[in-house]
């Protein structure tokens, strides 16, 4: 891994694709989304992830979530985008693309398709080797649940030091604070950031572990920012106390919303005008939206005034 003089950490909040009522992109909507997570202490963005519904975009929708972002966000902050292709080349030519457009850094799962198409280490290595060898920026590899694919610990560590722009990691498996202290124990100084993931709904374990940024919902970067400033600066009382006041949002969002959370809090408080997915996605039932923001006001979170 080539190592960055300067290291991305943080908060990097995923960046929810906004449709209108009808299941069109809004991304005068995408926009004001930007805006407000910037706005609410975001470190950096995670584009076009699970929780951001790209798997129900066209490659041509895609693009054009991209280029709306990244023009919008313009170095404010850094930029995560997701690239992820069961094919290599084609895995390879989104991630030159999200490059040339200006992303910081690209993030990847290994190649996965349905129930039952995986391939074995061997080839996830060449995977990730070609898509290394056609970018400058940094690669993470998201070991999430969703792809299906057993990624351990000492082959990660493997791929961060053989493969010059691997050396992120958004661990979401079981036990991920255990396997996070295993990728750092075995890859050193090739591993440049082990980050939490899965709504932060592990945090506080994952910091403890050697975490050094999150990848979470949209919806409240402010309270995760509650968690982790103090946390970093060796306040850890201060960040345990924080963990137990944002916990129970995080959970609904984790266990009863998923990646609807964070649409339902921005169009409640007045950030887009529609919290809709898209087909066949279907709303959550208006008890548990209404759960959700029950407790968002209870913890005063910004989304819930930002647009007001």
């Amino acid at each position: 891994m080539t190592v960055s003089s300067t290291p991305y950490r943080g908060i990097y909040p995923v960046v929810p694709t906004i449709f209108d009522d009808a299941g069109r992109l809004d991304l005068d909507g995408l926009r004001r989304a930007i805006d407000f997570m910037i706005d609410a202490g975001s470190h950096g963005l995670s584009l076009l992830a699970n929780f951001s519904e790209q798997f129900v975009l066209s490659d041509d929708e895609r693009d054009q979530v991209m280029l709306a972002a990244l023009k919008h966000v313009a170095g404010r902050v850094p930029v995560i985008v997701t690239t992820t292709h069961f094919g290599s080349r084609i895995c390879a030519e989104r991630s030159r693309r999200a490059q040339d457009s200006g992303a910081a850094m690209v993030m990847i799962m290994p190649p996965y398709h349905g129930a039952t198409f995986r391939v074995g280490e061997q080839a996830i290595y060449e995977f990730f080797k070609a898509v290394s060898d056609a970018i400058d920026i940094p690669i993470m590899i998201q070991d999430a649940p969703v792809a299906g694919t057993p990624l351990s610990a000492a082959f990660l560590a493997r791929l961060a030091r053989e493969i010059e722009h691997v050396g992120y990691f958004k661990i979401e498996t079981a036990q991920a604070a255990s396997k996070i202290r295993d990728i750092i124990e075995l890859g050193g100084a090739s591993i440049v950031g082990p980050w939490d993931g899965e709504e932060a709904i592990t945090l506080l374990a994952d910091l403890d572990a050697g975490a050094t940024g999150a990848m979470t919902g949209g919806g409240y970067p402010d309270g995760m920012r509650q968690i982790y400033d103090p946390y970093m600066a060796g306040k850890r009382d201060e960040a345990i106390a924080a963990y137990a006041r944002w916990l129970p949002l995080i959970n609904y969002e984790n266990r009863q919303c998923g990646l609807q959370a964070c649409k339902i809090l921005m169009k409640e408080g007045g950030v887009i005008k529609s919290d809709a997915v898209r087909h066949p996605l279907k709303p959550v039932r208006k008890e548990s939206r209404a759960g959700l923001i029950e407790i968002a006001k209870s913890l005063d979170a910004l989304a819930l005034k930002w647009g007001k």
